[in-house]
């Protein structure tokens, strides 16, 4: 609301809500402390939300917005709706499973890509009071979240394919429409951005999506007015504007304490339903929302309800599964941030004022060692069960636990220390034989030094190297210093470059050539494969094949036995 009440309102919601607890993530340039700073922090102490994708077009099956003219003509996805009927809709129902998830919020979607709006708007009659259903859905979910102690937030596409006013069109935005007007559309995008906020705010969020057409003063413009409207609401990335917060999709965030961000994540593989969608396993789903909460992001996970309005059980099942473990666990998630040490493949930590909890996701050696932390442990136990040995040296923490009690999910340590860790410098674990090795590329962007080879061999995420648009084969080595026994690599890049790599070799440096160690066509985001040791001191990653110039966030070898 424009009034200074709202921000009062909507802090005592999130303090409800909350407790006490796609893009890919942009590099986008660092922006100022937002004024909604302390509605920010609670928001991220809550972690975890609901992400809701639905409409009209889960009568087919399809995925919501990308498939009109593509797998449904336009024509009939546009009439879905005159048969949309979700009769088995319920509210309160919604915002139970989202609560028993252990979720502290739900963004549902407005107005998708398609322009149907499931609010009952008077910008355009393509919306659900003009169904059979003829009930305002974005009414009913927002007052039962507020009923249920949730905060709600809003999904709203920047772009409209069905609206004449936006130049493009489906398939996908890559058609042009004869008679487009982006001023008259941005006024349409505006009044319903208003409605939105006065009709079912104050709102947690305003989350906009894919910004086809709008620049940056246009982006500007949108943000601008809808804090008029409501100063402390929180913006995402995806209006040609940095907004709050980033928002990487289908992929956890990388580690980043400088800047928010939420993993968008869907809890089967298409955002809208699907019948026979493949669902994530729950340690799948778990250990997402760890990393996440490792990374120091927020995690919205995605449910797509049927056309009868239901959360599919199967899906029910495994969010109550997630909370039953919240409850068990969940001091280790809510009211954390990322760190003191950052993410490898071993797991990630978590931290509270004087507290840090190990999360052992991925450990199968005797002992595990991290790097020293500048406390002195006074107390150490295994949240999830069982005897843990913390033996604390200059060196760094040695951590024992009998494979008996260890937790295939996550084996959770906690670390009681003499001192607060809020304010330290996030640690790498550093394990990698890479680690500040000399590196060299065939080809750098742009020639410049941040974009260097030595960005992939740092051991962090959040730096790279890259090569410049348009190559299509490139090379990047790290020299050890010396011949040194390796059995494992770990490869890591934001799923939009990943996805570039159709061949890819692994060599190590001999006399008379080059041996290959691996090869192989694609290669996932978090690529870790281990092979037969070698011995080698100069080990290539060579890109045969790729659409665009390849981008490597982090190139790791490791001792065969390691577990970085």
């Amino acid at each position: 609301m424009k009034h200074a009440a709202a921000g009062f309102v909507i802090a005592v919601l999130l303090g409800s809500a909350l407790g006490t607890v796609a893009r890919g993530q942009e590099r986008g340039a660092p922006v100022k402390a937002p004024a909604n700073a302390a509605r920010l922090r609670r928001w991220r102490d809550a972690r975890f939300g609901m992400f809701i994708h639905w409409g009209p077009v889960s009568l087919k099956g399809t995925e919501i917005g990308w498939s009109r003219g593509a797998e449904v003509p336009i024509e009939v996805y546009d009439n879905l709706y005159k048969r949309f009927n979700p009769v088995k809709f319920d509210a309160d129902r919604w915002a139970e499973i989202a609560k028993a998830a252990g979720m502290k919020y739900i963004v549902l979607t407005t107005k998708h890509h398609d322009g149907f709006c499931l609010f009952d708007t008077k910008q355009t009659d393509y919306n659900i009071m003009n169904s059979p259903f003829h009930r305002d859905v974005v009414k009913e979910l927002s007052d039962a979240c507020r009923r249920h102690g949730l905060a709600f937030g809003t999904y709203y596409s920047v772009v409209d394919w069905h609206n004449p006013d936006h130049p493009h069109g489906s398939p996908g935005g890559r058609t042009l429409k004869p008679h487009p007007n982006l001023d008259r559309y941005e006024q349409y995008l505006k009044a319903q951005v208003a409605e939105l906020i006065h009709n079912y705010g104050p709102l947690l969020v305003l989350w906009f999506d894919v910004a086809q057409d709008f620049d940056a003063v246009r982006g500007e413009r949108v943000v601008k007015y809808t804090r008029s409207l409501q100063p402390d609401i929180l913006v995402n990335n995806r209006a040609s504007n940095p907004g709050d917060f980033d928002t990487p999709e289908q992929t956890i965030g990388r580690f980043q304490m400088d800047r928010p961000w939420e993993s968008c994540i869907t809890i089967c593989n298409q955002w809208a339903n699907k019948p026979n969608d493949p669902m994530k396993p729950l340690k799948q789903c778990l250990q997402t929302l760890v990393r996440c909460a490792g990374g120091d992001g927020n995690l919205l996970l995605n449910v797509g309800p049927t056309s009868l309005g239901e959360i599919e059980p199967r899906q029910v099942k495994r969010l109550a599964e997630m909370g039953q473990w919240l409850r068990k666990y969940g001091r280790a998630i809510y009211g954390t941030r990322g760190g003191p040490y950052r993410p490898g493949v071993w797991g990630c930590s978590t931290r509270r004022g004087a507290t840090v909890y190990l999360h052992l996701l991925d450990w199968d050696s005797d002992s595990l060692n991290l790097p020293p932390l500048p406390r002195r442990v006074l107390a150490a136990r295994a949240l999830t069960g069982g005897s843990v040995g913390v033996k604390q040296t200059a060196e760094g923490l040695d951590i024992t636990l009998p494979k008996s009690d260890r937790i295939a999910t996550d084996t959770i340590v906690e670390l009681r220390l003499d001192g607060s860790v809020a304010g330290l410098k996030p640690i790498s674990t550093g394990s990698s034989l890479t680690s500040g090795k000399t590196a060299r590329a065939s080809n750098v962007f742009q020639n410049t030094a941040e974009y260097g080879p030595d960005k992939a061999v740092d051991d962090d995420e959040s730096t790279r190297w890259a090569t410049d648009g348009g190559v299509h084969s490139a090379w990047l080595e790290v020299d050890l210093g010396k011949p040194m026994q390796i059995g494992r690599v770990r490869i890591v890049q934001e799923p939009e470059f990943a996805a570039r790599i159709h061949k890819w070799e692994l060599l190590a440096q001999r006399q008379d050539g080059w041996e290959t160690i691996l090869d192989g066509a694609t290669m996932a985001p978090t690529f870790v494969r281990d092979f037969p040791a070698v011995t080698a001191q100069v080990v290539r990653l060579n890109i045969l094949d790729a659409t665009d110039g390849p981008t490597i966030d982090e190139f790791q070898l490791f001792a065969p036995e390691a577990r970085p």
